[in-house]
Order: C-alpha cells, then structure tokens, then sequence
C-alpha cells in the first residue's frame, strides 16, 4: 500500500509541475506573440493540446520509475499501456492542432474581403481541403498505432495483409460512391474549377459556394436556403461559374418593345441611369435590338457590375427605370397588336400617312460606342479578340 501511495503521489506531483510549466510557457508565449500571428494562433489552438500531451508524459515517467521494483507486474503493465494509448491520442491532438495553426498562419496572408480576390479563394479553398485531409490521415494513424500496441492486433496483422488484395477490393466496391467523391473532392481544390465564394448556377439556382468538402458541396442559394451536392457533381455535370476568372460580371435586361421605340433615346437614357448609380462599374453600358419578329422588336440593355450581388440589384433597377420610362415617356412604343380596317385613304385619323421629314442617320463609322458590346470601346474590342483571335479580328478590321 505504501508503494501504491508514493506511485499516486509522484504521479500527481509529476502532473501539478507539467501544468506550471506549461501554463508559464502559455503566459510567456502570449505576452511575446502579441504583435506575432504565429504566437497567437499557438496560444489559442495549441495550448490545451500541449497542456494534456506534456501531463501525460510527466504521468508516465513518474509511474515508470516509482515502479521499477514491480517490473511484469499485470497492474504496472495495465497502467504504463493505458499511459502510452493517452499519449499516442495527446500527441496526434497536438500535431493536428500545430497543422492547424500553420494553415491558419497561412490563410492570414491572403485576404477575401478585398474586391480581387481570385487567388485567396483559390488558395483558402486548397488549404481547407488539406486541413481536412490531414487530420483525417493523422485519426487514421493514430487509431492504428494505438491498436498496434495490443499483442493479439499484432497477431492478427499478418494474417489480414495476407488477405489484403481481397480486403481492399472489397472496401472499394462497397466504398465506390464515397471513394469517387473525395477524389473529386481534391479535383475541384487543385483544378480551379470551383472555389469558395464562387458565384455559380447549378440545377437552376443562383447562388455561392459556402462550404467546400471531400464529399460534398454547400451552396448558398441567393434567398439564404442551402443546396447541398455531391463533389462529383461539379465534375461530372456542366455548371455556369460567373467568377472564375475575376468577381466582375456582365448582366443583361430585356425588353419587347413596338417597332416605334426611340432606340436611341432609349440608349441615351440607360447611359444616365448607369452614370447615376453606384451599382455601375463603369465598363459596359449598352443598349442593343437583338430581334425584330412577331410584331416587335428585342431591346436588350446589357451592362457590369464588380460582383454578382451589385449585378442583380443592377439589373433589377435597369428593367424598372427603362418599364416606368417607356410607359411615361414613350406609351407608342409599348407592345401593341395591330389590326387594319379599311385603306390608308380612310376617315379615322390612324389611317392617313403623314410625310415626315428626312432623318439624317448615323453611318456604321459614326455608330456610338454604347451601341456595340464588340468594339467601339477598349472592353468591346478585347471581347472580340477573346471570340475571334487576335489575326482574325486584326484582319477583318482592314
């Protein structure tokens, strides 16, 4: 009993004196890292960790050595295993927390609150990936160093690796699906098809991608509702990605209109409308007829803003401003179905022909800029070098 007593009381002793030491360390460190990232994330992630790992081994070596005289004793041996299996789980704890730490420190670097923010998804979306690979490879083994501390587990080992082809032929047919979603899953975070806050439409929805996993996919649709897709179905299915290549967007608005809508007028008044709202970024603002059938011409306002959000609200203004102008200002070019009673030469005022004066229009040299989304500007002739090529668009402009 007396051997029991010291054993206990060098254990609590070890024990009390890991803890001071690493509570010191603790206050040290934080009052050090206050102007440093790295310390700080150490002082807030790592500490536990660090507090149950360096306890565990004071425990062990304290039990080890009050024990000498008890060698191949059953509760000696019972104690120093359960110490190794808490060590091995304590140390995996404080190396995924150091691994935490590391991306964190590394995230810091690139920001996604600025307006280019391309690269710092892409780059949050593979560390995230990673992190999660990571600690799920470091569980794994853990888990199996652990149950190789037991003898019988050993024994059992040879004979499972002799049957090991078997195994894992079987573990992937059963785990096919999964399998095929977590390597997409490290397709989409290496291939840059796909990153967080990505602005994309998939199966008809609008929104963003909040969560990116091995296994699935979480998009915030734009009314705060949540899609929840597998990996593999962002590579194995087509999808619209608005900010792949940069965060500004192109949003168009059309409109059926009677063939006697002033396009030009109509033109003039959504280059004010552009002007006048913080929405616009200042690249594209034109105004198009891209049909005339059926009774009625297309009108269609195309025009840019910085993100999807400020596209939308954007688009939803040009289609309200230009609805209440044409009906206030331009009621003859709204809609209309024409019947014709009679002959030209008939009663009803409709039905004379008035000469009108000759209108002097604009050659194709003299067209204005915001009549053309392929050229006329800086932005117009780049979109056209993208569809055509630079010899080809060189060669048709001579």
């Amino acid at each position: 009993m007396q051997s029991y007593l010291v054993t206990v009381a060098a254990a609590l002793a070890a024990a009390a004196v890991a803890l001071v030491l690493v509570q010191v360390v603790h206050r040290v460190t934080r009052r050090l890292g206050r102007r440093s990232l790295l310390m700080t994330e150490l002082t807030e992630h790592s500490h536990r960790s660090f507090q149950v790992a360096a306890t565990v081994v004071a425990v062990q070596f304290a039990v080890r050595f009050t024990t000498l005289y008890a060698v191949g004793s059953p509760w000696r041996q019972f104690v120093l295993h359960t110490l190794v299996l808490a060590m091995i789980a304590a140390t995996a704890w404080l190396v995924a927390s150091l691994l935490v730490v590391a991306e964190d420190t590394a995230l810091a670097r690139f920001r996604v609150d600025v307006p280019n923010n391309r690269h710092a998804r892409r780059v949050r979306t593979q560390v995230v990936l990673l992190r999660r690979l990571t600690i799920a490879v470091i569980v794994i083994l853990a888990v199996g160093v652990m149950l190789m501390t037991f003898p019988a587990v050993r024994g059992v080992g040879a004979g499972v690796l002799t049957s090991a082809g078997v195994v894992a032929a079987v573990a992937a047919l059963a785990a096919q699906s999964l399998l095929g979603n977590v390597f997409a899953g490290l397709q989409l975070a290496f291939s840059d098809a796909v990153r967080l806050d990505d602005v994309v439409v998939v199966e008809g929805e609008w929104g963003r991608i909040e969560e990116l996993t091995l296994s699935y996919v979480v998009v915030q649709i734009w009314d705060d509702r949540r899609l929840i897709l597998p990996t593999s179905y962002f590579t194995s299915k087509p999808f619209q990605n608005w900010t792949r290549t940069e965060a500004a967007v192109l949003g168009t608005a059309e409109f059926d209109l009677d063939w006697a809508v002033p396009v030009q007028a109509m033109r003039e008044e959504l280059r004010r409308l552009c002007e006048g709202t913080e929405l616009w970024d200042g690249r594209v603002c034109v105004l198009q007829v891209t049909d005339a059938t059926g009774g009625t011409v297309k009108v269609r306002a195309l025009v840019s803003a910085s993100d999807a959000g400020s596209l939308w609200d954007l688009r939803c203004l040009v289609r309200e401003h230009l609805v209440t102008w044409v009906r206030d200002h331009r009621p003859t070019a709204l809609p209309r179905l024409r019947t014709e009673v009679g002959d030209a030469t008939g009663p009803l005022p409709w039905q004379s022909v008035q000469p009108r004066r000759p209108v002097r229009r604009p050659t194709d040299t003299e067209a204005p800029d915001d009549a053309r989304v392929f050229g006329g500007s800086d932005d117009g002739e780049a979109r056209s070098e993208v569809f055509v090529g630079r010899e080809d668009h060189a060669e048709a402009r001579r």
